[in-house]
């Protein structure tokens, strides 16, 4: 199946250089539409992997009822309106109720739903739930940072512009003195 939907998009790809003007036959353009194939599965890997096999049973039971912070998490996805690329890094805090996640996990779940095309007000979203669904936390902050190659490249062309999102579930988002604490450790300066 994936070999026919490479072989599909390659297609497409060819027929999108034609009318746009250009010749696909070019030397330089000859594997373009096989290339472009091959990144758009890379691209939108996520749609075919699931919350359980990313976790893959990395929970363990732990007494922990400190704060866990995973920051500066790079991250890329596709934005859904015009399909152009949107990057930047992810921050993730979570307070676990008996059960932590192995550390790499929390960029992999960025990652499965990144992999995907997406509007950041909802990436941030799906890490915090897919977080507390699978570790049933006391509480999950999740705040992403993206450029947006939609404001970068076309529209308004605004080349420095940061969209920031942010979701804050259980204590992050009933306590004051919780979520200034996540924020602070978010911010301090890298070691």
């Amino acid at each position: 199946m994936a070999k026919d939907h490479n072989k599909n998009i390659s297609k497409l790809i060819e027929n999108l250089l034609q009318e746009i003007g250009e010749d696909p036959t070019r030397e330089g353009l000859v594997k373009t539409p096989e290339r472009v194939a091959k990144s758009w599965a890379y691209f939108s890997r996520g749609y075919s992997q699931d919350l359980v096999d990313v976790v893959n049973n990395a929970i363990f039971h732990e007494a922990s009822k400190d704060m866990i912070v995973v920051r500066d998490v790079e991250f890329f996805s596709l934005c859904e309106h015009h399909l152009l690329p949107f990057f930047g890094k992810a921050h993730v805090g979570y307070i676990p109720n008996g059960k932590v996640i192995g550390l790499s996990k929390i960029p992999r779940i960025i990652d499965m739903f990144a992999r995907r095309f997406q509007v950041q007000e909802r990436l941030t979203h799906q890490v915090a739930d897919a977080i507390h669904d699978v570790l049933k936390t006391n509480g999950v902050a999740v705040v992403m940072e993206g450029r947006h190659m939609c404001m970068q490249m076309r529209g308004v062309e605004k080349q420095n512009s940061l969209a920031t999102t942010s979701t804050m579930l259980g204590r992050f988002r009933d306590s004051v003195r919780t979520r200034n604490e996540f924020m602070y450790l978010i911010n301090r300066p890298n070691i």
